[in-house]
């Protein structure tokens, strides 16, 4: 059934936790495997409050959220944000060195040591993080290179769909570059969703 949406919003709409103002109001739209969308908008007008609904960090005031043709809030968060990725605007490494925040959430999938070193190193290699990073604290880094540790640790997922909020604001052109190159050839070649 290739014309099934990965994930589609129907009527959706999210107030205010205090009052009843609209963050987000009667949006509905598609998005199909391979997919490419861009949440455009000027400061607080929902982008991030639309991104934290489809991996439900949130959960819409109304309307519908499906994610494989299943009612999103069915699906266990934990196994829905394995699929469903969301790279923050603000990264944080948890206290972690480089290399133990890109491994840390296939460790939590329990996936064998061989598998998460082959996809640290794909994505390291990939994203041209350098060696001298990967025993690095958060501290020790500037934010645009944690920014782009953030983007690795949400690619070694193999998303279905990546969310990425803001993901280039802190990064050189030349590793902006780079990475607009690797999300066109995921979502081409592995057919990742990818809304930013």
């Amino acid at each position: 059934m290739p014309n099934l949406p990965l994930m589609e919003l129907r009527e959706v709409s999210l107030t205010a936790s205090i009052g009843s103002s609209y963050l987000l109001q009667n949006i509905s739209f598609r998005i199909a495997r391979g997919d490419r969308l861009a949440i455009i908008g000027a400061s607080g007008a929902g982008k991030t409050s639309l991104l934290r609904l489809l991996n439900r960090l949130s959960s819409p005031s109304t309307g519908s959220i499906y994610f494989e043709d299943g009612d999103l809030d069915r699906i266990p968060a934990t196994r829905l944000r394995t699929q469903v990725v969301l790279v923050p605007q603000e990264p944080k490494l948890l206290g972690m060195t480089v290399r133990d925040a890109i491994a840390y959430p296939l460790k939590l999938q329990q996936l064998p040591k061989a598998e998460i070193q082959q996809r640290l190193e794909t994505w390291v290699n990939n994203l041209k993080i350098a060696d001298d990073w990967l025993d690095r604290n958060e501290l020790q880094l500037s934010l645009g290179q944690r920014q782009l540790v953030a983007i690795a640790r949400g690619l070694v997922m193999q998303p279905k769909i990546l969310l990425l909020d803001e993901p280039t604001s802190a990064l050189d052109i030349g590793i902006v570059d780079r990475l607009l190159k690797i999300l066109d050839q995921l979502s081409s070649e592995n057919e990742t969703a990818i809304i930013m």
